[in-house]
Order: structure tokens, then C-alpha cells, then sequence
């Protein structure tokens, strides 16, 4: 009986961990339009979430690294789950808080603290689950067979993620954050779930080599590197501040109801599905290079389009009054669909991106894993400069963040990842 046969409870769940990081990661931008309405509060302000998530890998990334190389990635995946577990317990308790509007910045600061916590998890987890599904296949073409089932459950549980916000706050501009419980008692019992289920299955892993902090010099002294890193940064702005930036258009400034909002964003999840689908059945035949060239090309035609795009050339898109259970159809800009295509373009830029990033590293690709983990916090500080943006000059001309991150992609690729110098 092979390993993966032996195991087959452990690899269910990993793949459900798998998905249960995008659908957690993701409750981050339909809650951003729940919190909006809990006051008079800026754009800016409202992606705290986002803030609290993603700021965590920058704090996590490397100690993630080093807590796989003392435990090994069993009892690292139980740590994580049991913080996660504890993030959003305290994200829940949030919604509890009696009086929310004259309470707010108790609010704040106790859903700030509990995202925070969620992100160190997401973090971990991240870390974990790749390497795991690797060692349950068996590894070689079965480990990486599986960790694209993986994937596939991690974009479907994305798009789910937005069809199930917008059931549940159907009325935005009434939300409040205790609306999401449903939502997140979901990923509270998977997170405990997973968490008996790993502790009572037997799991063979490699042995680890320490982490070494010195060896983070020697990563970053490769200039393509480096350069590679920036781009993970800036890459994490187009990924999230797409979708995001939708989301925040449509429900507040054309004050379209939430349920067709929903359905509309899980497209771009839909559309990063499909182009998981597509990266995977042609990476063996054509380069990063030419891969992340020609998404980054066509993020720039795709954004600009949508940014220039007449607002008067309405197309109509069903929705779902979750109220009487019907299907609507919604009026909605041309441009919006051009937004939600860039799906297709950013599910293969971290793959794509990375593999250009490590060619050559030798013994400092292990110490880059845990960097470019660490750069995923580079979310936090684009959805910041893309809220203030917007709270400056609008949601859609808030684009040109997504314009400039797609440009130094393209340049990325074409300049910024030839590879200067090898290790042995």
C-alpha cells in the first residue's frame, strides 16, 4: 500500500486547509465593505483587515521557516491551526461588541488584533501545506499532481467566498460585522477539524536542515533575485487590489446589492481557477519568462481598458436577491469585466515569478522560500497606498497603483530576472 494510500485522511485535509487559506485570506475584502459601514470610515481605513492579514507574513515569514526546520511541518501545522483557531475566535468577537458605532475603536482594535493573529496562521500554513502535499503524493510528478489539486480547491474556495459574503450582507449598506458569522464559524470548524485529524495521523517527513538567518545576505546579494522579491511585493497589489477595488466601486459608489457584487467578484477567483488549468497544462512548454511577459501585457491593456472604458456602456449580470431567492439582473460598466479578466492574467505570476527569482540560487533557495513568504506583506502596504488613492481621486483612478505594479512586472521579466550569477 503506497504512502498516499496510507494517508488518505491527512491529504483530504490538507487540500481542505489548502482551500480554507484563500476562503479566510479572502473574507478580508467583502468585510472591508462591512466595515465602511460601521461609521464614517475612509477607504484607508477600511482594508484593516488586509492590514492585519498580510502585515503578519512580514513578521512570520522567516520564524515560519525556522519553526519547520526545529518541529518539522506536522506540529508546525498544529501550531498554526491553533493560532488561527485563536484569530478568528477574536475576529468573531469583534461582532459581538455591543453599541458598535459608539464603540468603534474598540471594534477596531479587537478585529485589527484578530486578523493580525489569523495572518500569522495563513502564513504558516502557507508554508506547510505545499512541502506536505509534496511528501503525502509521494513526491516527483504524484507530489506535484496533488499540490494542483490543492490549487484547484484553493481558487474554488476563493470564488465560494464571495458568493457566500454576498448572501449573507445582501443589504451593504445595513451590514455589521456579526453578519459574517456564518462564515466564519465555517472556518473555525475545519480549523479544529483539521486539527484532530493532523494530530491523530501519522505523518513520515524528511529531516531538516536549519534555517540560517546569515544565509538571507547571500540571497539578496543575487541582483535578479532581489529584484525578484520586489516583484512578489508588487504582485500581491494586482492579485488582491483588483478584486478588491471592485468590490468597493460597485457597492459603494453605484450602490449595486451585495449578492450580485459577490457573484461578480468570484468571477476574477473564477477566471485565476481556469488560468491555474491553463499554466499547468503549458508550463512545461513555455518559459516563465514568456509567460509573465505576456500576462503582464496583458494586465496593463486589460486595466487601462477598464480604467478609460465609457461608465454609460452598461452590460447586464445575473445576481441573486438572497432575500426571496431569485435570480436579478444587474446593469453593470463594460469596463468592470475587464477588471475581473486580469484573473486569468495574475494565476500564474507567484509561480511564474518565483521560478525566475531562484534560478541559480544553489543553497540559498530554501532561506528565499521563506523571503518571498515574508514579501506577501507587500499587500498590506499596496492596499493602503491604493485606498489613499482612492480616497483622493476615486476608485477607478486608484487603478494606476495596478498599472504601475503591472508595468515593473513586465520590466521584471524582460530586464530585472536575467540572471547575473550562479551559486554552486
Amino acid at each position: 500500500m503506497s504512502n498516499q494510500k496510507k494517508q488518505w485522511g491527512a491529504i483530504i485535509i490538507m487540500i481542505a486547509l489548502f482551500a480554507m487559506i484563500a476562503f479566510v485570506t479572502n473574507l478580508c475584502t467583502p468585510m472591508a465593505t462591512i466595515i465602511k459601514n460601521q461609521g464614517e470610515i475612509s477607504n484607508v481605513l477600511a482594508q484593516i483587515g488586509n492590514y492585519g492579514n498580510f502585515v503578519a507574513y512580514l513578521v512570520m515569514g522567516i520564524p515560519a521557516g525556522m519553526l519547520i526546520a526545529k518541529f518539522g511541518y506536522k506540529k508546525t501545522a498544529l501550531i498554526g491551526l491553533a493560532i488561527g483557531i485563536l484569530g478568528i475566535a477574536i475576529q468573531w468577537y469583534s461582532g459581538q461588541i455591543e453599541n458598535p458605532k459608539e464603540n468603534l475603536g474598540l471594534v477596531f482594535g479587537v478585529y485589527l488584533v484578530g486578523a493580525f493573529i489569523a495572518g500569522f496562521c495563513m502564513c504558516i500554513l502557507n508554508c506547510v501545506v505545499n512541502p506536505m502535499l509534496n511528501i503525502l503524493g509521494g513526491g516527483g510528478n504524484a507530489g506535484n499532481q496533488l499540490i494542483q489539486t490543492g490549487g484547484v480547491f484553493n481558487s474554488t474556495a476563493a470564488v465560494c467566498c464571495y458568493i457566500l459574503m454576498g448572501a449573507l450582507i445582501s443589504d451593504a449598506t445595513k451590514a455589521k460585522i456579526s453578519d459574517a458569522t456564518p462564515a466564519l464559524m465555517i472556518a473555525l470548524g475545519i480549523f479544529v477539524l483539521a486539527f484532530i485529524i493532523i494530530a491523530m495521523t501519522k505523518i513520515e517527513e524528511p529531516e531538516q536542515a536549519p534555517v540560517e538567518v546569515s544565509l538571507i545576505k547571500g540571497a539578496m546579494s543575487h541582483r535578479h533575485f532581489a529584484l525578484g522579491a520586489l516583484a512578489i511585493f508588487l504582485y500581491m497589489g494586482i492579485e488582491v487590489g483588483v478584486p478588491n477595488f471592485v468590490q468597493q466601486y460597485l457597492t459603494n459608489e453605484m450602490m449595486i446589492p451585495a449578492g450580485t457584487v459577490g457573484m461578480l467578484v468570484a468571477v476574477y477567483w473564477f477566471m485565476m481557477l481556469i488560468g491555474r488549468f491553463v499554466g499547468a497544462s503549458i508550463g512545461g512548454k513555455v518559459s516563465s519568462r514568456t509567460m509573465i511577459t505576456t500576462v503582464s501585457i496583458a494586465t496593463l491593456v486589460l486595466v487601462l481598458f477598464g480604467m478609460f472604458a465609457p461608465t454609460d456602456v452598461l452590460v447586464a449580470f445575473p445576481g441573486v436577491d438572497w432575500g426571496s431567492l431569485t435570480v436579478v439582473w444587474q446593469d453593470v460598466p463594460v469596463g468592470i469585466f475587464a477588471f475581473l479578466l486580469v484573473g486569468l492574467c495574475t494565476s500564474v505570476m507567484w509561480g511564474g515569478i518565483f521560478n525566475m527569482a531562484v534560478e541559480g540560487l544553489g543553497k540559498y533557495t530554501a532561506i528565499a522560500s521563506g523571503i518571498f513568504m515574508t514579501m506577501v506583506f507587500g499587500c498590506a502596504v499596496m492596499m493602503f497606498i491604493q485606498a489613499s488613492v482612492a480616497d483622493a481621486i476615486g476608485y477607478i483612478q486608484s487603478y494606476w497603483v495596478v498599472v504601475f505594479c503591472a508595468a515593473y512586472l513586465l520590466f521584471y521579466a524582460l530586464v530585472g530576472s536575467r540572471v547575473s550569477k550562479r551559486e554552486e
